[in-house]
């Protein structure tokens, strides 16, 4: 009999949320997605050297003022590099956070991230470049799409959000739920069931609008907490999932069985097109969504900087 990971992977593209490349040659998902915060644990760790130091090899030739930048840069590139030797399908390779309301920075860095994958003969329809979901970062996601550059808009809490993301043709949502579960907890101190969650419920209306209104831009719902959550997804297009919940979901015993599905949905009209003005406002009236954003936001910087430091010893 399957198992519920197998019943799972029958209805939903099961993605793997980790930079470790031994779990994802364990656990065979499609696709893959990294974060500075994965990216600083994986790098922290002994078997992972090797890599960094082939990875810094070619920076050191910079000039010392360029040296760091582009040390953060080459590291994740050769952690998605190593990581799609042993997936069929595309990884998530994160912008700078702290580019997260410069356009220009970030279309800059999103291009320096594809160049360098497709100088190591990787195409760019193997990697989705990973933006904040910030009215900033969903322009430049705008641009990049025209370019053929695939985006993958992160740190998206609200409705609002995704409504822009598809707007501006992004290629794919990773729309968080146990985060908001985490805001939504802390607030009421109530305790939530997976029909009730509402980081589950957040996901599932951005799905049945994107497949009402025929928005093409794919939902991967992320940030999960329990294997509840992700069994109150299943049939979702995609779910990224960290090592321990895959496990987790192995063992169970309890049959698994699609809850999402695309035909059953009713077509209906889009809704009228955000404008930055309107984006903002209805942001602002959402504090589960501000707050989440911005923190995600910092703790990303946060770990970036941490990395920095790994990465600045091992130039020195």
């Amino acid at each position: 009999m399957a198992t519920p990971l197998q019943q799972l992977m029958a209805c939903t593209t099961v993605v793997a949320d980790t930079g470790d490349i031994d779990s994802i040659i364990r656990l065979k998902p499609v696709d893959a997605t990294t974060n500075p915060s994965l990216i600083l644990k994986a790098a922290s760790t002994p078997q992972y050297a090797e890599l960094i130091d082939q990875a810094l090899a070619a920076v050191k030739q910079l000039p010392a003022s360029a040296q760091l930048p582009a040390a953060l840069e080459a590291v994740s590139v050769a952690f998605g590099a190593e990581i799609l030797k042993h997936i069929p399908g595309v990884i998530s390779t994160e912008v700078d956070a702290r580019y997260s309301f410069d356009i220009a920075a970030t279309l800059a860095q999103a291009r320096r991230v594809i160049a360098q994958y497709r100088a190591l003969g990787i195409s760019r329809d193997r990697v989705l470049v990973k933006i904040a979901s910030t009215w900033e970062g969903i322009c430049a996601a705008r641009l990049l799409e025209q370019e053929g550059i695939r985006c993958n808009l992160t740190l998206l809490f609200s409705f609002t959000q995704a409504q822009a993301a598809a707007e501006a043709k992004a290629t794919l949502i990773s729309p968080f739920v146990g985060r908001i579960l985490d805001w939504y907890a802390a607030k009421t101190g109530e305790t939530y069931t997976s029909e009730t969650d509402p980081g589950v419920c957040s996901v599932k209306a951005i799905y049945e609008y994107y497949k009402a209104v025929g928005h093409d831009t794919i939902v991967m719902g992320a940030s999960f907490r329990n294997t509840g959550e992700i069994r109150a997804l299943a049939g979702c297009d995609k779910l990224t999932i960290g090592p321990a919940l895959l496990d987790a979901l192995a063992k169970e015993s309890e049959p698994l069985t699609a809850q999402l599905t695309a035909e059953s949905i009713v077509p209906r009209p889009r809704l009228a097109e955000l404008t930055e003005a309107n984006f903002r406002w209805q942001l602002n009236q959402d504090p589960m969504a501000t707050e989440k954003l911005a923190e995600g936001i910092r703790l990303f910087a946060a770990d970036l900087e941490k990395l920095e430091g790994l990465l600045a010893a091992k130039l020195a």
